[in-house]
Formats: structure tokens, C-alpha cells, sequence
């Protein structure tokens, strides 16, 4: 039996999921369309997709599924010009963080017997297909939101496809999964822009907020850097959860301020030490939409060649280094130099390699 998968949107999202198809279902025939071409030729290169549709055609007959990567606006306006090419046994699925507009539009053209709604909780501040990679949504979790009139055997059909993929599947209702992506995505997104554009327009003239920005405010705002078309269209999208949230977010901070305004010693480490104890419980494997960054942290001897031998320890150990710098503030940060990897064996390997070698080593 031939399988066959197709992508509308090639980028950061749709290029690791076609990735992941390549490498754990290599026989399947794989087929894309993507308005950027540079994207689809690479794609080709690397003999990730089979076929380069210019356009959406008869290329994208008999699928098994059809995945819609391109933002969230837009992939509900792809349902109308796909739904001529679906196929009775067809899994229509799309990656948006925002669910709600296009299970509505899905109705409305009759496509609740083929759409299953996808959200990969798994991302890069980084975008394009230049920067995708099959293990982006390795241990992700991986929200599913089917339709009300889709057979049951579709819904299971998919999650065995998705758990194939080594991403986790979660079924949600898709109301409730853009109120709960609202609070723990969207609203960081926003609270990190918010955060490096108040920062722009209080700095000093001699930008000195900008240039000791570094170590824990990089940290907490590196989503910030993330597609502003994307983030435009989630706002748009899902505006309704995301102003109830912020008004609660609001009211959140509007207690805080009370406590420093009146003094109160007692209840201000009562708000620390309780969203200290909370965010410590959180699973330090947990998988959720915000990537998370495996980093180790070693103090360095300032002389010449000083990286090049750390770099030459962790390349004798096989380990790949995905960014490296010298942190400059060390207020938040208990070493000097900042080492970056691909995932957590990585970093704790590194941590035992360069401890081995009498490095002073800072796990977080």
C-alpha cells in the first residue's frame, strides 16, 4: 500500500514534521507546496519531499494526510482551495496555536469528516526551513483537536501517526486548547515583547539598558525574537482569550505593585517563595510550547585559547555545540561562559566531560 503525505508551508514547523516523515516512514511519498521556493528546492535537495507542487493541484490527490504549516490566517483560507483534493480516508490537519477560526471554517465547508485539528507545542525563536529539524517535535507534546463528526478510527489512526513521530499526542477540545495556549504561549510571547520594547523606549541616551541587557533579561525575553507575522496572526486570532488573559495578567500585576507600594515584608516572600516552590514543581522534562534551552555554565581562565580548548573537549566527547559566548552580567548567571546544546543528554554529558578536566562547572 503506497502512503502518501502532503505539506502546504514549508518552514520551521512544516519542514521538521516533513523531516520527521522522511526519517521514521521512508517510504512514504512525500509532497509540498510552499510559496517560498528557495525553501521547496532545498527540500528537494535533501531529499526530504519528493515532489515541488507550484501550486495546490492534483499533486496533493490521495494523501493519507494533508498538514497546512503556514500561519494561522492563512491556513484556514487553504481549506477551500484543498477541499477538492481529499480523499475519503483523508486526515486534514493544520499546525496553528490557535484552534477556534479554522474548526468554524472546517464546518462551514463541510470538512468535520476529514480535519483533526494539530498543534506541535514545540518551536524555535528562530524561523524558515532553513532552521527545521526532524527532533524539533521529538517529546513534544502534540495537542489534537478533532473535529465533532470525524470517525473515531481517524482520531486513532492520527495519534498512532503522531506517537510514530516520537511527539506526544494530547486530544483537547478546541475551545479549551486556545484558552490554556493562550496563558501559557501567547501570553509570554507578549509579555517578552512587551518587555524588550519597554526596555527600548526607557533606555538612557547612551543605551545602557541595552548594552547590560544580557544574561537573565536575554533569557527571559529570547521568545521575543521569534516570526512577527506569526505572532500578528495569533493575536488576531485568538483576541478574545488573550484579552480576557490579560486582564487577569493585569489584575495579577496590579497586586504586586500593591504589596511593594505598601511595604508588606511578609507577603512579598510569600509571592516569591510561592512562585519559586511552583515553578520548581513543574517537570524538568515537561514538554511544553516554549523550547526550552539546555545550557551549561563553566568559569574560564582568561587567556588566549581558553574557548578553543573547552571546544576541543566537548568535540573530542562527539558533542555538538549549538551556541557559545562569554556572558558578560554575571547577576543571573553563575558562570562566564554560556555553552548551548541540542538536548539534555548533551549538556549533562558536556557538564561531566569538562568537570573531568577540572573545569567549575554550573548546572540550571
Amino acid at each position: 500500500m503506497n502512503h502518501k503525505a502532503g505539506f502546504i508551508g514549508l518552514g520551521l514547523i512544516g519542514g521538521s514534521i516533513a523531516k520527521a516523515v522522511r526519517q521514521y516512514h521512508p517510504d512514504f511519498e512525500i509532497v509540498a507546496y510552499d510559496k517560498n521556493k528557495e525553501a521547496l528546492a532545498l527540500a528537494t535537495q535533501e531529499a526530504v519531499i519528493d515532489v515541488a507542487a507550484a501550486k495546490i493541484d492534483d499533486n496533493f490527490r490521495h494523501c493519507n494526510y494533508i498538514f497546512l504549516c503556514t500561519p494561522v490566517s492563512y491556513n484556514t483560507a487553504y481549506l477551500s482551495q484543498i477541499k477538492g483534493y481529499l480523499d475519503e480516508d483523508c486526515i486534514l490537519t493544520d499546525v496553528g496555536s490557535v484552534k477556534t477560526n479554522i474548526h468554524l471554517e472546517a464546518g462551514r465547508l463541510g470538512l468535520d469528516n476529514f480535519f483533526i485539528g494539530g498543534h506541535p507545542m514545540a518551536g524555535s525563536e528562530k524561523s524558515g526551513y532553513g532552521n527545521s529539524k526532524a527532533m524539533l517535535i521529538e517529546n513534544a507534546y502534540y495537542i489534537l483537536t478533532p473535529s465533532a463528526g470525524i470517525a473515531q478510527e481517524k482520531i486513532d489512526r492520527y495519534k498512532a501517526f503522531i506517537e510514530s513521530l516520537k511527539a506526544l499526542p494530547v486530544v483537547l477540545d478546541y475551545e479549551e486548547h486556545d484558552y490554556v495556549t493562550g496563558t501559557i504561549s501567547h501570553l509570554p510571547h507578549i509579555l517578552a515583547s512587551t518587555l524588550v520594547n519597554f526596555v527600548r523606549d526607557t533606555d538612557t541616551e547612551n543605551e545602557l539598558m541595552k548594552n547590560l541587557a544580557a544574561g537573565g533579561f536575554k533569557d527571559i525575553t529570547r521568545i521575543a525574537s521569534s516570526s512577527p507575522v506569526m505572532w500578528q496572526h495569533i493575536c488576531l486570532k485568538n483576541q478574545h482569550n488573550i484579552s480576557v488573559i490579560l486582564d487577569k495578567y493585569m489584575d495579577a500585576l496590579k497586586k504586586i505593585k500593591g504589596l511593594i507600594d505598601s511595604g508588606d515584608e511578609q507577603k512579598l516572600y510569600q509571592w516569591f517563595d510561592s512562585s519559586r516552590n511552583y515553578r520548581n514543581s513543574i517537570p524538568a522534562s515537561s514538554a511544553g510550547p516554549i523550547k526550552k534551552t539546555y545550557a551549561v555554565y563553566c568559569d574560564i581562565i582568561d587567556e588566549t585559547g581558553g574557548i578553543a580548548a573547552i571546544a576541543t573537549i566537548l568535540a573530542s566527547g562527539g558533542l555538538n555545540i549549538k551556541n557559545i559566548g562569554i556572558v558578560n552580567n554575571r547577576e543571573f548567571e553563575e558562570g562566564v561562559l554560556r555553552i548551548e546544546f541540542y538536548d539534555e543528554a548533551s549538556a549533562k554529558k558536556a557538564a561531566e566531560l569538562l568537570q573531568k578536566f577540572r573545569y567549575i562547572v554550573y548546572e540550571r
